[in-house]
């Protein structure tokens, strides 16, 4: 794969990775893991695609020990940042989690820049009570991390989460930065979406794979792809069924891939330059 070394807007030095050539997709990963979580769905749309993995700021290679730093409006100017910096005019976006709420807000704020929109478990959009819940909740976790360490700190949530989630998290321990770790969990005190509504503004086409816990709850997703105004719902959930990234990848990437073709218009928006 090449190496991509790019500025986001406070100057903070963000990595990614690519391969393939052709129309850019952004492949925007959970929160917990890191780039390498999507891999295996790159290494499927890479004979068709442009395909690029962002390690999002405070993870992976993109250390940022900065709470302050970790709010959605700095996610999403981040994306748009690596298109600038890929010379594409546009690009689709597919998000795992954290990612899909990136992918959904740059689509919101950024329509001209977002071709289409692939959503891999839609994070939960709260109330007020639940996203006090959600402060406390992510508060905690980061309480734990500083305290004993990045799997201290993910060992009692990783069980009301699907296998796929679990594994693609403690593959990514060893990669990942504590005091980063600490800092991300900041993004619980800013608020994603106050209603489900907003959506509604979202032009771009939208395929949207249903979780099935808690803070991926599969009736959102069918929400979701009922309010934006080009959605559709995919048939595969993202299950127990599904232990490893590659299974994830296995499962989803015939219908990515079908769908990203359908979508795709116009001339390749960032030639294939190769590292950068």
């Amino acid at each position: 794969m090449d190496e991509i070394t790019f500025p986001g807007g406070d100057g903070l030095p963000l990595y990614a990775a690519a391969v393939g050539s052709g129309q850019v997709v952004v492949l925007l990963h959970a929160g917990g893991p890191d780039h390498h979580s999507m891999v295996p769905l790159a290494e499927r749309l890479g004979d068709r695609f442009r395909v690029v993995l962002p390690d999002l700021r405070g993870y992976g290679r993109s250390v940022c020990t900065d709470p302050a730093r970790h709010t959605w409006a700095r996610y999403t100017d981040d994306v748009v940042r690596l298109l600038d910096h890929l010379g594409a005019e546009g690009a689709a976006l597919a998000g795992a989690g954290l990612g899909s709420t990136v992918a959904l807000r740059a689509a919101l704020t950024h329509p001209d820049r977002v071709r289409a929109v692939v959503l891999i478990g839609v994070e939960d959009i709260e109330d007020d009570a639940a996203k006090e819940a959600e402060i406390a909740f992510l508060d905690a976790f980061a309480a734990r991390v500083a305290a004993e360490g990045i799997e201290a700190g993910w060992e009692p949530i990783l069980a009301g989460f699907p296998p796929v989630v679990g594994a693609m998290v403690r593959d990514a321990i060893p990669r990942s930065d504590p005091a980063s770790i600490v800092a991300a969990a900041a993004i619980g005190h800013d608020r994603s979406f106050r209603d489900i509504g907003e959506l509604a503004a979202i032009t771009a086409p939208t395929l949207v794979f249903p979780g099935t816990d808690a803070r991926h709850p599969s009736a959102l997703a069918a929400e979701v792809a009922a309010t934006v105004r080009d959605g559709r719902l995919a048939d595969t959930a993202i299950d127990d069924t599904l232990h490893t990234a590659e299974d994830l990848a296995r499962v989803i990437a015939p219908a990515v891939r079908a769908f990203l073709t359908a979508t795709a218009s116009g001339p390749d928006p960032a030639p294939d330059t190769g590292p950068v």
